[in-house]
């Protein structure tokens, strides 16, 4: 099986320049992707089965794993959930579906995305993992649009070793990801 083009980035290219960039010389050292994360949430379509089935089917489509249905730790009224009642849907991805799943991401679901403007910075938490949410689940190529009765979002989480933003800001530039330019930037 062929490498993914953004792991193949991240040995060849991304890792020399964080070493550099970032003053590290060990190269276990430098930050990396642990893991992703897709979530969904189908609390508003809880009371229709055949609708939270497709957003199931489609989000086993895109990630190409088998999906964990999650369910309500605890009953609220306000949100009409009962204490074990399935109200989400997640998918973890670790070694080569997960590269897979960011190079379809980076090079394929993002640039489809009607008037996008960049990935904005504030995606990138402190910590340094990447919190995107896609409204729109039809920019992945394995969904066919003619099939789709409903469009649904769903969040992405990109888990790095990064010990801060700096670091996990560096490592999401050098892997590609569009990251929004800063609107002082722009207006020059």
């Amino acid at each position: 099986m062929k490498m993914p083009l953004t792991k193949q980035v991240y040995s060849d290219k991304a890792v020399p320049a964080l070493k550099k960039e970032l003053g590290i010389k060990n190269p276990m050292a430098v930050p990396r992707i642990g893991k992703v994360v897709v979530n969904i949430g189908t609390g508003k379509i809880l009371k229709d089965a055949k609708r939270v089935d497709d957003v199931v089917a489609s989000l086993e489509t895109i990630t190409g794993q088998k999906v964990l249905q999650t369910k309500a730790r605890k009953a609220i009224a306000g949100f009409k959930t009962r204490e074990g009642l399935e109200v989400g849907a997640r998918v973890t991805l670790h070694g080569k579906r997960m590269w897979a799943f960011l190079d379809r991401l980076l090079n394929v679901a993002l640039p489809r995305v009607r008037d996008f403007q960049g990935i904005p910075k504030s995606a990138i938490d402190q910590s340094g993992n990447c919190n995107l949410g896609i409204k729109d689940h039809t920019i992945f190529s394995e969904i066919v649009p003619e099939k789709v009765q409903h469009i649904f979002s769903f969040q992405v989480n990109i888990v790095t070793t990064a010990k801060n933003r700096k670091e996990g800001e560096a490592l999401f530039r050098l892997l590609g990801l569009p990251l929004a330019q800063d609107e002082a930037k722009r207006e020059k």
